[in-house]
Order: C-alpha cells, then structure tokens, then sequence
C-alpha cells in the first residue's frame, strides 16, 4: 500500500511503498486465508483511517455477482434510461 510521505517532514520519513504489518492474529488470518479461497470469494478494504501514529483499514469479504444478478442490473438501467428518454 502507498502512503504519501509526510510534506513537512525530515530525511527520517518512511519509505511510501514499504511492506507494512498486518496486525492481526494468527487464527484471523487462517479464517480470511480460507474464505479468500473459495471460488469467488475476495478481500476488499472497506475504510482507512488513522489512530495515532497506526493506519488502521477495516477488512470485508466481497462476493462477486451471479450471471442472472447482472441480467437484472442491466435490465434495470436499461428500463431507468428508457423512462428518462420518453419523459422528455
């Protein structure tokens, strides 16, 4: 991940593409290293913030969309942009 390095900062900032430490326990990692190999399954970060000198990142799970869910979305947008086009 790449963090801009501090603007008014000295010789001693950190390099912005350093690896960083993912800090959580060993029995977390397990569990996400296991759904993140199920087929269609994947790891998506939600949020960053900063608590103190930390950046923290909150974690989710994303599933992708079936065949059929995607149909229905386009079917939608396409009725959305019909209605738009004949209320004029």
């Amino acid at each position: 991940m790449h963090i801009s390095p501090y603007e008014q900062g000295n010789i001693f900032n950190k390099d912005p593409m350093r690896d960083r430490k993912l800090l959580l326990k060993k029995q977390e990692i397990r569990k996400l290293i296991g759904m993140l190999q199920q087929k269609g399954y994947t790891l998506v970060p939600i949020s960053l913030y900063f608590q103190g000198s930390f950046v923290k990142v909150e974690l989710g799970i994303g599933k992708g969309k079936k065949l059929y869910d995607k149909r229905e979305d386009l079917k939608k947008k396409d009725q959305e942009r019909y209605m738009k086009q004949h209320m004029n």
